[in-house]
């Protein structure tokens, strides 16, 4: 079993993290050959890498950090399928990608697609293309729900606090936030590509104490994957959801309506928002939080609506 304990945040209570010691660092290069010298098949190297994986898995034999992120079983078993998603359905197309810092920051999206792979998509494409491990801050809702709870948690995300943000940010690590929440991602096809209220600017008051800059993202595309056109008050009440969807597919085709359309996705990130003009203190100012948070707003907005006009029609 891997060597683990649980401890208590000793400096913020109100810390919502998995504390867990870092494991050993482990060389595997006895699981596999070089390439090279390496006279079997595809299946057959496959098969081995997998068994090598589910050893380690058995034996221990992996690291997970404080949070619960695991980077082999999220590399391994999380990231492929979302990279088929990525590469062959939606076809994304990244833009600014340069503009993704090295050290902390905090990439600042618009939310949207009744349910949120855009997450999922903004995780593969720092991942493969920034070399940057996005650590997406989640609502209550993610982490109530047993096993997405558990899978979020490996795959390097943590719960929507800023005790949770300053510790990853002070660690170098680029985090996300949707400030719009469960209103833009369950917001009528109607008002696509309209954002929503950034909340109370919270993103911008942990910026602004970690002293890193913010990375203003626009996602087009996640917009027509579950065309929105009525709810279900009654039904989400009683199911303990923000909403209940009626799509074009769903729930008239029952399980099949959850397929996501295969619509045209484009993601940019703009230049990083540097806040050096500003000290620690402002964070407790409420006026200027609020004009900050306006002007990462209108920049997402705007973003939006350059990219859309660059991708063109939904589904080509």
């Amino acid at each position: 079993m891997m060597n683990a304990r649980h401890g208590h945040a000793d400096d913020d209570q109100d810390a919502q993290v998995i504390r867990l010691d870092a494991a050993r660092q482990h060389d595997h290069q006895g699981d596999r050959k070089d390439d090279a010298a390496d006279d079997r098949s595809p299946l057959e190297r496959g098969i081995a890498s997998g068994l090598a994986f589910l050893r380690r898995r058995l034996s221990g034999d992996y690291e997970v950090d404080e949070f619960g992120f695991d980077p082999e079983f999220n590399s391994t078993i999380l990231l492929p399928p979302a990279r088929a998603l990525y590469e062959h359905w939606f076809r994304v197309e990244l833009a600014g990608v340069e503009n993704v810092p090295d050290g902390g920051a905090l990439v600042v999206a618009n939310h949207s697609g009744v349910i949120p792979l855009d997450a999922l998509m903004l995780s593969v494409a720092l991942h493969d293309h920034a070399g940057r491990q996005v650590r997406l801050l989640g609502a209550d809702l993610v982490y109530q729900i047993p096993v997405l709870a558990h899978l979020a948690r490996k795959a390097g995300h943590t719960l929507a606090c800023q005790a949770d943000a300053a510790r990853l940010l002070a660690k170098g690590e680029l985090v996300g936030v949707f400030p719009e929440g469960f209103k833009g991602v369950g917001k009528p096809f109607a008002e696509r590509y309209k954002l929503q209220r950034f909340g109370r600017g919270g993103f911008v008051g942990t910026a602004l104490r970690a002293g890193v800059p913010i990375v203003p993202c626009a996602i087009v595309g996640a917009e027509e994957i579950y065309p929105k056109i009525a709810d279900v008050p009654a039904l989400a009440r009683l199911l303990g959801l923000p909403y209940f969807p009626v799509t074009p597919t769903f729930p008239l085709l029952g399980p099949a309506g959850l397929v996501p359309l295969p619509s045209k996705w484009m993601i940019q990130f703009g230049e990083p928002m540097t806040l050096d003009e500003y000290d620690a203190d402002t964070a407790d100012d409420p006026m200027a939080v609020f004009d900050i948070t306006d002007q990462v707003r209108e920049n997402v907005q705007q973003m939006l609506y350059e990219t859309l006009l660059r991708r063109g029609p939904a589904f080509l």
